[in-house]
């Protein structure tokens, strides 16, 4: 999607601040002992008391309201009897819809008490994310958020999940301009019109290379197996700084 007028970023900016209060509200009342499924009820709730629906839900028939990972579960993991622990590093992606406006945001969160080295990948998941987002800006190659994001994660010594991209949203879950690298790809000759929308959610891991999934045919895993968190924001591109949507107001 392309913002051509205040009415539209309007639109986007109510559905980013529901994603986002929701999915806040969801890491609040995160706690060890309960399910995944209890979380997404959570979830689920919060979505339905905003008139929004689950885009997962709705476009792709996902088996819950959210998507909720843990540990070695690093990407749309399905909310069920799975039970959080101490220790746990979890991540929630909520995306959603309303008025024909579509917002994506997550985050990873870890379940105290965690090793100091998680608590220093999830604060630079949370950085490698606000360095891709200022990579952001009208008439700037597409591909700068992956070099971005890549000289980032190698001056740190951490690798990049390469088959999870970012990519456009808006008036759909996914959409044009289609997956948009968080790793460096010389490849990518695109540059960011003014008003697109587009997420902005790197990988970060310490070892991992690329998602597989199993069996259940939608739970993604890392391989190398390895300690994965992914930080996303819906964004808007202008000729300043992009604007975030996805925050809770």
């Amino acid at each position: 999607m392309t913002v051509t007028n205040e009415a539209e970023l309007d639109g986007l900016k109510e559905i980013g601040r529901i994603v986002a209060t929701v999915l806040r509200d969801m890491a609040r009342a995160m706690e060890p002992g309960m399910t995944t499924l209890e979380l997404d009820e959570i979830g689920r709730a919060g979505l339905e008391r905003e008139g929004a629906l689950s885009a997962p839900q709705s476009t792709y028939g996902f088996p819950g309201a959210t998507c909720i990972s843990v540990n070695e579960e690093i990407a749309h993991g399905i909310p069920g009897p799975r039970v959080i622990c101490t220790g746990d590093l979890v991540n929630i992606d909520v995306s959603a819809s309303k008025n024909g406006y579509f917002a994506d945001t997550g985050a990873s969160w870890t379940v105290p008490p965690v090793p100091r080295i998680t608590e220093r990948l999830c604060r630079d998941g949370a950085q490698a994310m606000k360095v891709g987002i200022a990579a952001v800006g009208a008439g700037k190659p597409l591909s700068g958020i992956g070099t971005a994001v890549g000289r980032f994660a190698s001056a740190r010594g951490y690798t990049l999940i390469r088959n999870l991209a970012s990519h456009g949203v808006g008036r759909a879950l996914h959409e044009e301009p289609g997956e948009i690298a968080t790793w460096p790809d010389r490849r990518d000759r695109r540059r960011i019109g003014r008003g697109l929308v587009l997420t902005v959610e790197p990988f970060l891991s310490r070892g991992g290379l690329r998602a597989v999934d199993r069996d259940d045919g939608w739970t993604l895993y890392s391989r190398p197996a390895a300690r994965v968190v992914q930080y996303e924001h819906t964004v808007v591109a202008t000729d300043r700084a992009p604007i975030i949507v996805t925050l809770p107001r």
